[in-house]
């Protein structure tokens, strides 16, 4: 199993999940109802927490701990979501225009005839050749 199914995998009940991530359980169902996490749900309707969402939980208390309200929370959340999402296009961009300038460079070498066998070649007005 790879690293992001692992982390993407819900397997936590609530009451773990609150352990790890040292709060109450009743703190991770405020968290929800803010929009702050999104666990995954059984058929039955239970929650079921993520290694993700652990860090997702984590982050949260960094914040609340570093003195934001909640709603501070969410919008410093919505922005790192907004900068990782950024810095994944910026990437994808640089890798996309590195592959046309290279792409660019092997049309000019393919293009290019060296000037000795050149059918024409010019000189200046005057000039014989």
């Amino acid at each position: 199993m790879d690293t992001d199914n692992r982390a993407t995998r819900a397997v936590y009940v609530i009451s773990v999940a609150a352990e790890l991530a040292g709060v109450h359980p009743q703190t991770l169902r405020i968290y929800e109802r803010k929009g702050l996490l999104d666990p995954a749900r059984t058929l039955g309707g239970s929650r079921r927490y993520s290694e993700r969402d652990i860090d997702q939980l984590r982050r949260i208390q960094d914040l609340t701990n570093a003195g934001l309200n909640l709603e501070g929370v969410r919008r410093v959340l919505e922005l790192e979501a907004e900068v990782a999402r950024l810095r994944a296009e910026l990437e994808a961009t640089r890798r996309t225009a590195i592959e046309e300038v290279q792409r660019t460079h092997r049309m000019y070498r393919r293009d290019l005839v060296p000037v000795k066998n050149s059918p024409d070649r010019w000189s200046p007005p005057g000039r014989p050749r």
